[in-house]
């Protein structure tokens, strides 16, 4: 399978400027300083129907349905690079020095490499659903029937034996391995064995998965509106209820202590702290007709933001106290659609893109 490497313009001129942040001699480095000072408000357009959000610190990416990927100055919302992926975009994902994007899709995946200005696109013709970063060296890919791990170059390392079912989502786990979620079941793989190393079946299937820092649970977003939890110490099964119709994706806060998963209008937390998950009072939050996406802010706390079809973010202390009101929610600050994706560009910047194609960067400081 021959990878097809083409070259994408980087760079648009902002007067005054030398130009994106992140882009002079050692661009790691700087991006992460960027990050660590941006704190900005802003709101522009793309022409297509968004499929996909990433941050990368000084960037940031929106993918659209019909294949077509921005990146975006995280502090002004300025173009960087317009990227292509044929056959459209399912899933965009930085690398946590901001100088890779991956890019997956209905054909295949795309490595985008910031400093080098340019892309090699693998057009398999398989199913790419989602990948994940190990650091800013390793990515892992989703590949039709099975699950890759690239090098930050793009050289495949090493990748699951073949699966029973297309991979929907996966996580990586302690020491290099992977948790592989694929139709009924999820799987545990790593580079040194050909089988998976654990499995276990997700009744009526499995459409996301999570895994905690550390690698103690290794939780399932099933179609059943369940949470399938299991301990990874002695294989110890849970199933937490996560309200009416089929549960989102699960994630865990930074310090692998909280689940939060959302279903239908309402978003439930689970206490993870213990030697099992404490679902006998869950906090239940709601504040939207329909959940679309949540993510855990990073760093200290527990502050979660969640996204609404209405076209609204809510903010929440998901853990302090009785479920309540929320802290901030942006109806009226431009979204005007049905919110689709929302991501955290560390703890000071909130992004979010719209079905109409507004993407906003919000200051969760300043309403």
């Amino acid at each position: 399978m021959a990878a097809e490497q083409s070259e994408f313009p980087m760079r648009v001129a902002v007067p005054g400027r030398p130009g994106p942040a992140g882009h002079r001699g050692r661009g790691g480095r700087r991006r992460a300083r960027a990050a660590e000072r941006t704190s900005a408000s802003w709101r522009v357009l793309v022409d297509d129907a968004p499929a996909g959000l990433a941050a990368g610190g000084a960037l940031v990416a929106v993918g659209g349905a019909g294949g077509t990927a921005w990146v975006l100055e995280a502090a002004s919302g300025l173009p960087v690079a317009t990227l292509s992926l044929p056959g459209g975009i399912a899933d965009l994902a930085f690398s946590p020095d901001g100088g890779h994007l991956v890019l997956t899709g209905p054909r295949g995946y795309a490595l985008w490499h910031a400093d080098e200005r340019r892309a090699t696109v693998l057009a398999s013709g398989r199913l790419s659903a989602r990948a994940r970063w190990a650091g800013s060296g390793q990515v892992a890919v989703a590949d039709g029937r099975a699950a890759l791990v690239l090098d930050a170059g793009g050289r495949e390392l090493w990748r699951t034996a073949p699966l029973p079912g297309t991979v929907a989502d996966l996580a990586w786990l302690p020491g290099g391995g992977l948790a592989v979620a694929c139709d009924g079941e999820a799987r545990c793989h790593d580079a040194w064995q050909e089988g998976p190393a654990a499995s276990f079946a997700l009744p009526g299937g499995c459409r996301a998965i999570a895994v905690p820092p550390g690698g103690r649970w290794i939780c399932a977003a099933g179609r059943d509106g369940l949470i399938h939890v299991r301990r990874a110490s002695d294989a110890a099964e849970f199933a937490l209820p996560a309200g009416l119709g089929t549960a989102a994706r699960p994630a865990f806060d930074e310090a692998g202590r909280w689940l939060a998963a959302g279903s239908a209008s309402q978003v439930t937390v689970w206490d993870f702290t213990g030697e099992e998950p404490r679902d006998g009072a869950p906090r239940v939050l709601c504040a939207h007709d329909a959940v679309t996406d949540l993510a855990w802010r990073p760093g200290v706390g527990t502050i979660l933001a969640t996204a609404g079809a209405e076209g609204t973010v809510a903010l929440w202390d998901a853990t302090a106290g009785k479920p309540g009101r929320p802290r901030i929610t942006t109806a009226g600050w431009g979204l005007e659609d049905d919110v689709t994706a929302i991501e955290w560009n560390g703890p000071g910047m909130l992004l979010a893109v719209a079905r109409n194609g507004a993407v906003r960067a919000l200051d969760p400081s300043r309403p």
